[in-house]
């Protein structure tokens, strides 16, 4: 499986990605924000986006709107893993249609449990 992380911290980025490695995903690709994160997907092969919400050039609510409006890749999951923790932030989120939501900070097992959780809604 094949993930693209989109973040506009290089340090975020290294956290998510070590947290992967550590239960066996190394395929990951890499983006600074929004609009850079929205080329990658329609040049690479991308399975799972883990998607920061707050980020310069495109927010990630709004590569999220992106996606879901764009036939081949509306059916790829999204993770957003952002510090907007209020109840009306992640209301939005799930209405651009995030499969689901992470509030920084995180551990490794709880980004493991939302992309297991995710991954499972998706099978059935």
């Amino acid at each position: 499986m094949r993930f693209l992380i989109v973040d506009d911290s290089p340090t975020m980025r290294r956290i998510v990605i070590n947290a992967l490695k550590t239960f066996g995903i190394t395929e990951v690709i890499e983006a600074e924000d929004g609009q850079v994160g929205l080329e990658k997907l329609q040049t690479e092969k991308v399975d799972f986006v883990i998607t920061d919400w707050n980020m310069p050039v495109m927010t990630g609510l709004e590569l999220t709107k992106a996606i879901r409006s764009d036939p081949n890749l509306q059916n790829i999951p999204i993770l957003m893993v952002t510090t907007r923790g209020l109840k009306s932030d992640i209301v939005e989120a799930l209405q651009a249609r995030v499969n689901n939501y992470v509030v920084k900070p995180f551990t490794p097992p709880v980004l493991k449990e939302k992309i297991q959780a995710v991954l499972k809604s998706i099978q059935q």
